[in-house]
């Protein structure tokens, strides 16, 4: 039976808007990647990712449950996106989605036209897979590509080589998924400025809808971090070249830059990952999943064991409000190309953003920071430097 401790969250929650997002964590891998410090398990058997899915599934029940019962039975908000990440989501067998969505459905609803992502390495589906995800109502593929070069994937202990790559996407648009989304690593071993500019165009000329890139990040616990003295890794002068060189890249091949490491086809920007920058509504689902739902900030513990057997579900809640609220809010919002919303943020918050946060940000110049009625935002060189501006702006 589920742990009580999903309730917890849920009691406080008493606004709750008619939209949501479901984020559901699938946290096995065939093997782990060496940057990777996420919640994955690798060489599961079938039975235990069975057992998964079914907790998974009583969890979206309970959480379902918990909040009919605190609005007095009235209606639960409707899913309007729902990403399975990881993990390898591809790992599920169509049978196991299928018992996913079927949850989300019975539970909150799927709104019509509603955003259906799930990740997906390479080498984890072909076009029999791909094509049962497309029936059971995955609409968005997310490949995790991260180069076109085999020495570089190598490096990072990928499973897949470009070809799997190539491969996969073809077999993608063949079984009517027309809305994908790539991966792309910098700042990575053995990669230099000429080699990423390449897989960039390489990635762009194949015509994804949405690209996303991501510097690596050396985090305790990795395999990289054992080994961070002996990284062959390009400096940080390479690397602030090659995100402005990557960003005209993209921009040249018709791919708009809406937020720090994100670039999509016009429409195409990623609805539910929005939700995290604009501060909407989303629930959690699994081993080490975060929500944020009614004001109330969530995350699951790790894990997986208990999680099967309905324990050690919520590891940590907060009712973020007053000066935190607004320090994330900003932090959120500045991660995307628009910035901050003046008037939204008056209406959210009572304040005007520029009384509250004007001096610190005149401490900028207007190379990192634009400003004016309507928004303030970074420019393209003050989202390379957006931690640093950030962490003088705000206070946690």
């Amino acid at each position: 039976m589920m742990t009580d401790k999903v309730g917890t969250v849920i009691e406080k929650v008493k606004n709750v808007t008619d939209k949501v997002g479901i984020y559901i964590h699938v946290p096995f891998c065939r093997s782990k990647c060496y940057y990777c410090d996420f919640c994955s398990e690798c060489g599961t058997n079938k039975d235990t990712v069975d057992a998964y899915v079914d907790a998974a599934c009583r969890e979206i029940d309970a959480v379902a449950a918990s909040v009919r019962e605190t609005r007095g039975g009235a209606r639960l908000p409707v899913a309007d996106t729902v990403y399975f990440g990881g993990g390898t989501p591809t790992l599920l067998d169509p049978e196991q989605f299928e018992r996913l969505i079927l949850a989300v459905r019975r539970n909150f609803g799927v709104a019509e036209g509603a955003e259906i992502t799930a990740e997906a390495n390479p080498k984890t589906a072909d076009r029999e897979k791909l094509a049962a995800m497309r029936r059971a109502g995955i609409n968005r593929l997310s490949i995790g590509m991260q180069s076109t070069h085999d020495g570089e994937l190598r490096a990072l202990g990928r499973i897949h080589n470009f070809a799997d790559f190539e491969r996969i996407f073809a077999d993608a648009r063949e079984v009517g998924f027309d809305n994908i989304s790539a991966d792309l690593m910098y700042g990575i071993p053995e990669q230099t400025e000429e080699s990423f500019c390449e897989s960039v165009r390489r990635l762009a000329a194949m015509d994804p809808e949405h690209i996303s890139s991501y510097c690596l990040t050396v985090e305790e616990g990795t395999n990289f971090y054992r080994r961070r003295d002996s990284l062959n890794l390009p400096d940080e002068d390479e690397v602030a070249s090659m995100y402005r060189k990557m960003s005209n890249i993209l921009s040249e091949n018709g791919y708009n830059k809406y937020e720090i490491s994100n670039f999509a086809k016009v429409g195409r920007a990623s609805r539910h990952n929005l939700k995290y920058w604009e501060y909407d509504d989303y629930i959690g689902i699994g081993v080490a999943a975060h929500s944020f739902f009614g004001g109330v900030r969530s995350s699951h513990s790790r894990d997986i064991e208990g999680y099967i057997r309905g324990e050690n579900i919520i590891d940590d809640t907060q009712k973020i409000e007053g000066d935190e609220a607004v320090s994330e809010y900003v932090m959120l919002a500045m991660r995307l190309s628009r910035g901050v919303d003046i008037a939204k943020f008056k209406a959210n918050f009572g304040l005007d953003f520029y009384e509250k946060f004007g001096g610190k940000i005149a401490k900028f110049s207007p190379e990192f920071i634009e400003k004016n009625e309507k928004n303030c935002r970074f420019t393209s060189e003050g989202m390379f430097v957006s931690n640093y501006i950030l962490s003088e702006m705000l206070e946690f």
